[in-house]
């Protein structure tokens, strides 16, 4: 019986990134939401820890991302995070986007491909 063939290898290994990325992206911008409802909307103490453990959580989905290098897992993430938080913002606080919010999101998201799914030998 053959393995999985290069090309499959290929796509699995990036849709596992981009989960992860997914996910980095819920655990910090929710738990960074958390925190400031905490604080700014005077939820309390439990909203705080609350984002305080998903922040905590963000810092170890990283960890399982196949690229080796840190920096540039961080680099990348950080155009999932601009990209992300418009869309946090549309989704749960009504947030409505301009056309510029939307076309640098874009932006940042090509940049994401490029830093991380881009040949690099």
């Amino acid at each position: 019986m053959r393995g999985p063939s290069p090309d499959t290898v290929g796509v699995v290994t990036v849709a596992r990134s981009v989960l992860l990325f997914l996910l980095a992206a819920l655990a910090e911008i929710g738990g960074a939401w958390l925190v400031w409802q905490g604080w700014r909307e005077h939820r309390g103490l439990w909203w705080i820890a609350a984002g305080v453990v998903a922040l905590g959580g963000y810092g170890f989905v990283a960890t399982f991302q196949p690229e080796a290098n840190f920096g540039r897992v961080l680099a990348a993430y950080g155009g999932v995070f601009v990209a992300g938080s418009l869309a946090w913002g549309v989704v749960v606080d009504r947030f409505r986007p301009t056309v510029w919010d939307i076309v640098g999101a874009a932006i940042c998201l090509v940049g994401v491909a490029v830093i991380m799914y881009a040949p690099h030998k």
